[in-house]
């Protein structure tokens, strides 16, 4: 009898390993099996942030009116259409087209060269231009006056602790209008800057900003020309 008993036991003992063996085992094939299946090669599901589509979606952004094709846009969101309060939106420079999954290594990549533009649709309430913008948001922080920057630009330097002190602000003048870019500074930790043209007004309550790496701000007058060239030629008529 104890030697039954004790087989009993082996076997209780040895079936309690079972279940959450099998169960750590079933969890690991299937993470495998969905690892696998979201890394394969060739298109991915829709909820991508892009997509290789370049059919027209209608937008409305703040009430105006977009005709976007899909490959410009940055988020499946928006390839539902429809009204929105902001638009993301990236394209390559200089040739300023949409993504391809021939160029889907530059769109994800972060190499301080990357030719990639984001721009951002959103809603702007103050709608200041470059001058006014300079002067009421950024002239309280800035250290100094301004000095002659690269690429016939005006380098502003911001005080410490300022909120700002590890990013440079470049002006310049184009058509009659002042841009204004907010570079990060290189350094060991950030070998990939970027810069941000900073709003500039598009219509009544609305703006864009457009991000794009260091590197590229010598072309500046050219990048501030093909984003608001793609703007207008995606925009819808009223």
């Amino acid at each position: 009898m104890r030697q039954a008993g004790a087989r009993k036991d082996e076997i209780h003992q040895h079936s309690g390993w079972v279940i959450p063996l099998g169960f750590l085992a079933a969890i690991l094939l299937l993470s495998g099996l969905f690892l696998g299946w979201y890394l394969r090669p060739g298109p991915k599901p829709s909820g991508e942030a892009f997509t290789g589509q370049s059919g027209a979606v209608d937008l409305h952004v703040r009430g105006v009116p977009f005709k976007v094709p899909a490959n410009y846009l940055d988020g499946a969101a928006a390839r539902n259409g429809g009204d929105v309060n902001s638009l993301a939106l990236a394209a390559l420079f200089p040739s300023m087209r949409g993504y391809t999954e021939t160029d889907a290594a530059l769109f994800h990549g972060n190499a301080p060269d990357t030719p990639v533009v984001r721009i951002s649709l959103r809603a702007d309430s103050v709608s200041l231009d470059g001058r006014a913008r300079l002067a009421r948001i950024y002239r309280p922080y800035i250290q100094g006056a301004g000095t002659a920057g690269p690429f016939g630009l005006t380098r502003y330097e911001f005080a410490r602790n300022s909120g700002y002190e590890r990013s440079e602000l470049f002006a310049g003048e184009s058509g009659g209008d002042l841009l204004l870019f907010l570079c990060e500074r290189p350094s060991p930790n950030l070998p990939s800057p970027n810069c941000i043209a900073i709003d500039r007004p598009l219509a009544e309550g609305l703006s864009y900003t457009y991000r794009f790496k260091r590197a590229w701000l010598a072309r500046w007058r050219e990048m501030s020309g093909g984003v608001s060239g793609l703007i207008e030629r995606l925009r819808a008529p009223d």
